[in-house]
């Protein structure tokens, strides 16, 4: 197989070229406002964490200041010059953003006596990098607020970065939407191995940077990779219309739940003429179901909360910024940006429904719906992250989820077996290849990655599927304007080439762990059950703690883990009972601390059988973070 990334076929650089015509290329606006306000950004490149290792490289996209190559959508290779320029920025007397130090910005607002720090990155390294960066060029001033917009890790886990625990013991207060511990902690741990897997193929955090390989995620360069860290908040928003003043700085917000993040807020700074979307307006189309996994988001929604931010905040906003990307300035450019934004999203939903209710399933309203001209026109409307492909998916799958009404498809063989009979049917894995490298040269690429995926899924050795598997997922890669799109196919050609990538950055932390409720942490453990293997278990342990709380039982029964707190006839008689503090507790749910030792250190007593809690945790199994993605 070769092993090496291969050059654009000419079907794939012909439609890059024709993107050059198509689109108003000569409109420099959007090069314009991302560089309004630049102060200065750093010296050194590398960012990197305590054991020296790199975690962020500020020139890595370097490359970008070249003309387009035949490897890259002309489009995506426009927004990737956009978001990945790095510095400190001036958005508005008072309001400063440090933009391409993380997948996200930093957004720093001056008060009385220091500075509200909003969404501070994901990693501690990239924030404390920030606000040194700011603190250079404005003065030393300390934090005297933390702000999270909402539930998504690169919103928040650099916060140990900028403040410590000891600061938010002294009274920097941190602020966050109601909801904002429950979603940020149980996305990023019930589903987290498989998220952060598929992540993984996301961001293309394993590919190489370059022409051939990852020029950014259209939201941002990609994600940081050092340590990722939580402070729980002190002060929830609760509802739109909330008034606060940190350090003199008013702000008024707006809830905006079930949008970009289940927990989401926007924030007006009346001082300032100055409105903060976090992530629910951003320069491109954004995701209504993200690649890597998520809910769906609700676009009925997105779009009211920004017609409604526009009605509360319109006529004394004079600049627009969000945690990703650079401002609009100016009241009309503000409104008509926030418009479109919410046009966007409006006409996904209604005319996917409109579609739907015509009997158009997902497949076939993502090949129909086109945006109005008016939208596609506007850059900001464009598919880098989100696509109207995936998004009208999404949107039916809201509504009327998996099952597209046709009967044929309602117990469909899996992947596996399928690929099997399919590959039998067509005449075996090498007729099949046979037509398919026919149908390469003819620049069907999509038609390749969907037919020799069988022979994949039936023979997954098969050298010469996964040399053409590569170099087909390779073209639509080098194509796609869409730049998690471009990952998952460059990823998916790295994998077949290369072996897995594994997950090289997760969002599980010990903060993160720490911050599970132990309902949460129970649950955590429930999921990890071997059903099959624990039908016949009747397991039940109680959980009893010296500070006399209620104690929690834990019962495996018909390969089901239950948790009870308190007492009563939900829990039964139990096989081991054990008191201890919660700490104790949770280094043994999480592995960090077995029962013997506890006991012999005396920081546990046990009364019945200590050997059925062994047997308990002997029925749990261990995500794997290095599943098989493009083959079975």
């Amino acid at each position: 197989m070769n092993a090496s990334p291969r050059d654009a076929e000419p079907p794939i650089a012909e439609a890059n070229a024709g993107v050059l015509r198509r689109f108003p290329f000569d409109d420099t606006r959007d090069q314009e406002n991302e560089r309004r306000g630049f102060i200065a950004t750093v010296e050194e490149s590398a960012i990197r964490a305590a054991d020296g290792r790199v975690v962020w490289d500020l020139n890595a996209y370097g490359f970008l200041a070249e003309d387009c190559p035949p490897t890259a959508n002309p489009s995506l290779w426009r927004q990737s010059r956009l978001v990945t320029g790095h510095g400190l920025f001036e958005v508005t007397p008072g309001i400063y953003q440090v933009r391409g130090f993380d997948l996200s910005n930093m957004t720093v607002v001056e008060g009385e006596r220091g500075i509200l720090v909003i969404d501070p990155l994901v990693s501690t390294e990239t924030a404390a990098a920030a606000l040194a960066l700011y603190r250079r060029h404005r003065g030393d001033r300390p934090v005297t607020g933390v702000l999270y917009t909402h539930s998504h890790v690169d919103h928040f886990g650099g916060v140990k970065g900028v403040i410590g625990v000891e600061d938010v013991a002294g009274g920097v207060p941190v602020i966050a939407p109601e909801g904002f511990m429950e979603h940020a902690v149980s996305e990023n741990v019930y589903a987290g191995t498989a998220m952060s897997r598929r992540a993984a193929y996301m961001y293309g955090a394993a590919l190489s940077k370059g022409p051939r390989g990852q020029i950014s995620s259209g939201l941002g360069a990609t994600n940081s990779t050092g340590t990722v860290t939580l402070i729980p908040p002190t002060l929830s928003i609760t509802h739109t219309g909330q008034s606060e003043t940190v350090d003199g700085i008013r702000m008024v917000f707006q809830m905006t739940p079930g949008t970009e993040a289940p927990a989401e807020l926007n924030i007006h700074f009346p001082g300032h003429a100055a409105l903060c979307t976090a992530e629910n307006a951003t320069h491109n189309l954004h995701n209504l179901l993200t690649l890597r996994g998520a809910q769906v988001r609700d676009p009925h929604d997105w779009a009211h909360y920004l017609t409604e931010a526009v009605q509360l905040f319109g006529d004394a906003t004079d600049v627009v910024f969000a945690s990703h990307h650079w401002p609009v300035w100016g009241r009309e450019d503000a409104l008509t940006f926030l418009s479109e934004q919410r046009d966007l999203y409006v006409y996904l939903h209604d005319q996917t429904l409109r579609l739907l209710n015509q009997g158009r399933t997902g497949p076939e309203i993502a090949e129909e719906l086109r945006l109005p001209p008016a939208l596609e026109r506007a850059w900001h409307t464009h598919g880098y992250y989100g696509s109207v492909s995936h998004n009208t998916k999404a949107v039916y799958q809201r509504y009327m989820g998996w099952f597209d009404g046709n009967p044929a498809r309602l117990w469909a063989h899996p992947p596996t077996e399928a690929a099997t009979r399919y590959v039998d049917f067509m005449g075996g894995a090498d007729t099949v290849l046979s037509r398919a490298r026919a149908s390469y040269a003819e620049g069907d690429f999509r038609w390749v990655v969907e037919v020799v995926g069988h022979v994949l899924f039936a023979d997954p050795d098969h050298a010469g599927a996964r040399a053409l598997q590569a170099d087909a997922l390779e073209q639509l890669g080098y194509g796609s304007e869409n730049g998690t799109w471009r990952n998952f196919f460059l990823t998916g050609a790295l994998e077949l080439r290369h072996g897995t990538v594994g997950t090289p950055a997760s969002a599980v932390s010990e903060d993160m762990l720490a911050a599970l409720t132990l309902d949460q942490l129970f649950d955590s453990l429930a999921i990890r059950v071997d059903g099959p293997r624990s039908w016949d278990a009747d397991i039940t342990v109680r959980w009893r703690f010296p500070d006399g709380r209620e104690p929690s039982t834990l019962r495996l029964r018909n390969g089901v883990l239950t948790h009870v707190r308190g007492l009563g006839p939900a829990v039964g008689e139990p096989d081991v009972e054990i008191t201890l503090d919660e700490a104790s507790l949770r280094g043994i749910l999480l592995g960090q601390a077995v029962l013997p030792d506890l006991v012999a250190a005396g920081r546990a007593q046990v009364s019945g059988d200590p050997a059925r809690l062994a047997e308990l945790i002997g029925h749990l199994t261990d995500p794997d973070p290095d599943f098989a993605i493009v083959t079975p």
